[in-house]
């Protein structure tokens, strides 16, 4: 790619950052004419959840009402029925009612009188029956009427409802959308702004593919892109555990799988610059003191050189015999001349039994050689991330770093299980206490929390940011919302990192508060203080990581 222009770089990046903060700002115009519509919806939920409330028991009572008048109407039709006789009875009785038979069969004006009085009273009842029925067959048509349209206005009322609903919430849903894509557009934009600023500085974005090399499938980005949730944050370490200085083990093993015809003395000249191989008299004896890592102690036993060196277990034995004898010479320069040695990953992994005959042997065939000259210190360490100190730079098929140099370290062609991890265990063993965390990943809160961490850091130390798990660290952090008032950084919407040679360079968060930019170094500081558990970055005096979003 052709350089940038240093005054077109500048330009290019102040219309950019303009660009950005005119959608920051319509982003905030968005979501702050969102937020009382959401409150409004809730509002309207609760108030629909009660109205629907009041129609199912409208609807009760309408079914009540209902049964009711089904029950009336029973009882009128049995009343009516009853009526219908009797006005039948009354009919034939006038007929053939004659008042002189009346007058002749009774035996007294008492009882004729009786006989008259008794035909009026069943002609008031019947007068009574009548009114009653009529008022009873008006009120039923009444609320038959009234029924069906509590039963109309019910319906329309729950079909009206519903709409508002629905309204409200595809109002939402569509400021949603929109402010996704602010977010995105806002995110497209920063990415081309850390491509200039790296472009600029000489240096790059990393991307990786789906390397599963991690020895823990959690902590590695297979795993990060497989099973983390949407939002989520993986800090990966490039290279771990490592000072960075004299051969890199799995990078020897690169190198040999690459080309079989690489020698051992190849190796070692090209991770210890300016070095002469000699031989030299190794007939003394060293004492060894202190505890290994598999809890073996030793009170300063005495070992003679050579005989010392087949206790060392730094490399699996299955290795090529030529990476075996680089690894024998440089575990002898590292003891030539010292008087005491440990026996753990501070010095030399020293076990009390004797290593496997192919170790051994690589001992005896190099026995007496010791490197000369060159740094001087002859260390070593299982993974550097693809960058060595003392002259050696990029340790990658091509000598070079960019975007996509992990995939070309030596390290990588190895299957080093650290060259791109990220950590969360006590140590470097996988077995060891993980907090209670079951993966490194990290919640968008978490990495606000981090954000504000390292923001509150940047202007004087302070001594509550430790993590938040007091389980494993004890002491009084900061809770999330503390520092969250401290930093004022609650969404942390993008990512973006620019690495250096060997080195990250600059950190730049896309956060509710804009563009938060920190230097790896500051960086790591703050991830090392705030993460939870043992999320850190492992690594000794530099800081090489990278950050995924997912």
């Amino acid at each position: 790619m052709a350089p940038i222009s240093q005054t077109r770089a500048i330009d290019e990046i102040d219309q950019l950052q303009q660009q950005i903060d005119e959608l920051a700002k319509l982003k905030a115009l968005s979501e702050g004419a969102t937020a009382p519509l959401e409150k409004e919806v809730a509002n309207l939920e609760s108030r629909i959840n009660s109205a629907r409330a009041g129609v199912a028991r409208a609807r009760v009572q309408a079914a009540e009402l209902a049964q009711n008048i089904e029950d009336r109407e029973v009882d009128l039709a049995y009343h009516y029925q009853i009526f219908a006789n009797r006005v039948a009875e009354s009919y034939k009785r006038e007929r053939t009612f004659n008042p002189l038979s009346l007058f002749l069969s009774s035996q007294s004006a008492v009882a004729m009188t009786k006989d008259l009085a008794y035909q009026e009273s069943a002609k008031a009842q019947d007068d009574r029956l009548i009114r009653g029925l009529s008022t009873e067959i008006t009120a039923l048509n009444e609320d038959k009427k009234r029924l069906e349209s509590d039963q109309i206005r019910l319906t329309a009322l729950e079909k009206q409802l519903n709409e508002q609903a629905d309204f409200f919430k595809g109002e939402i849903a569509k400021a949603k959308d929109y402010q996704q894509e602010l977010k995105g557009k806002i995110a497209e934009l920063s990415a081309r702004q850390q491509q200039i600023i790296a472009a600029k500085s000489g240096g790059f974005t990393v991307n990786i593919g789906d390397s599963e090399l991690a020895d823990d499938y959690m902590a590695s980005i297979k795993g990060f892109r497989e099973q983390a949730p949407v939002g989520s944050f993986a800090v990966f370490s490039i290279g771990a555990w490592t000072h960075r200085n004299g051969m890199s083990q799995y990078g020897a093993l690169g190198r040999v799988k690459s080309n079989p015809s690489t020698t051992y003395e190849d190796l070692l000249r090209h991770y210890y610059r300016g070095i002469s191989i000699d031989a030299v008299d190794t007939n003394f004896q060293i004492k060894v003191n202190g505890t290994n890592s598999y809890g073996q102690s030793f009170s300063n036993e005495i070992y003679q050189l050579e005989e010392y060196l087949k206790h060392i277990y730094e490399v699996p034995t299955s290795w090529p015999k030529e990476v075996l004898k680089a690894q024998a010479i440089a575990a002898r320069s590292y003891a030539y001349g010292k008087s005491t040695i440990c026996p753990g990953q501070g010095c030399q992994e020293f076990k009390r039994e004797i290593n496997s005959q192919a170790w051994q042997e690589a001992v005896d065939e190099t026995k007496g050689k010791i490197m000369r000259g060159g740094p001087g210190s002859y260390q070593y360490s299982s993974t550097t991330g693809g960058w060595i100190n003392g002259g050696v730079g990029w340790d990658t098929t091509d000598g070079k770093g960019g975007s996509n140099f992990i995939e070309r370290t030596y390290e990588y062609l190895a299957g080093s299980p650290w060259v791109y991890k990220a950590w969360y265990t006590e140590n470097y063993r996988n077995n060891s206490d993980k907090c209670g965390r079951s993966n490194p990943w990290l919640s968008n809160e978490e990495m606000a929390d981090i954000v504000n961490a390292a923001i509150v850091l940047s202007q004087g130390g302070d001594e509550r940011i430790t993590p938040v798990t007091t389980s494993c660290w004890g002491g009084n952090p900061y809770s999330h919302e503390e520092l969250r008032n401290k930093g004022g950084v609650n969404n942390v919407s993008g990512v973006s990192v620019s690495q250096g040679e060997g080195t990250t360079n600059q950190v730049t968060f896309q956060t509710n508060k804009g563009s938060m930019s920190f230097s790896g170094v500051a960086f790591k500081q703050a991830f090392t203080l705030r993460a939870p558990g043992y999320i850190s970055i492992k690594q000794k005096g530099f800081a090489f990581f990278n950050i995924e979003k997912k």
